[in-house]
């Protein structure tokens, strides 16, 4: 059975709406796209190229879809290691929407997301992937469809976007399982979800050392 692993870039106050660019996706008016790209650097290459030699497949939502879409398709250099990844596995998008996917290689996923999502875990032999898609993710957690999830947080607040994590998320506890910071300060964290928060107090303990 394969493993979902979500990896994707937020801002220090959880934006992870249009990273790559202006015009990348503007809902809401949003006038911040692009933030990510001054923080590029060969650490956050080589992390990303990693991820790259990993996948069976990816799961994108309809939006990071089409905006991959329309970019990857023209990366036609063999030795490129993101390209000929997308290019070359299975593509599958969650979309209630969309019925003639154009880009080789890709099926819609239109049905009962847990379900679909699970048979498509089953039957992957290695990483199935979701880049971006924070929608998308959200509801993968919802279901504990998701086992890794890579964070890359950006030093920088925006203050407006879409965030990812929002009122309502699933509750989810994680186990950390590797750091590490580029040199332009992007932290990169990867985690393995373990279930449901646990909870207690520290009244009792205070209470005990006599600091109560």
């Amino acid at each position: 059975m394969g493993k979902l692993v979500s990896t994707i870039f937020v801002t220090l106050d959880g934006v992870y709406q249009a990273p790559g660019g202006p015009e990348e996706d503007t809902r809401g008016g949003f006038e911040h796209g692009g933030w990510s790209f001054p923080y590029a650097d060969d650490d956050f290459g080589q992390f990303v190229n990693e991820v790259f030699t990993r996948p069976a497949a990816f799961l994108l939502g309809r939006r990071t879809y089409d905006i991959f879409a329309a970019f990857w398709p023209k990366v036609t250099d063999p030795a490129d290691p993101v390209a000929s990844k997308l290019n070359g596995l299975p593509k599958y998008v969650a979309s209630s929407t969309l019925t003639d996917p154009e880009w080789t290689g890709t099926t819609v996923i239109s049905g009962d997301l847990a379900k679909e999502v699970t048979a498509l875990k089953e039957r992957t032999d290695g990483e199935l992937q979701v880049h971006g898609s924070g929608a998308l993710v959200r509801s993968l957690l919802a279901h504990d469809l998701v086992d890794t999830f890579h964070v890359l947080t950006f030093p920088v607040v925006l203050g407006a976007g879409h965030r990812l994590f929002t009122e309502g998320s699933a509750p989810t506890a994680f186990r950390h399982t590797g750091a590490r910071t580029t040199s332009t300060g992007v932290a990169i964290h990867s985690y393995d979800r373990v279930g449901r928060p646990e909870y207690g107090s520290f009244a009792g303990e205070y209470e005990l050392s006599g600091d109560a």
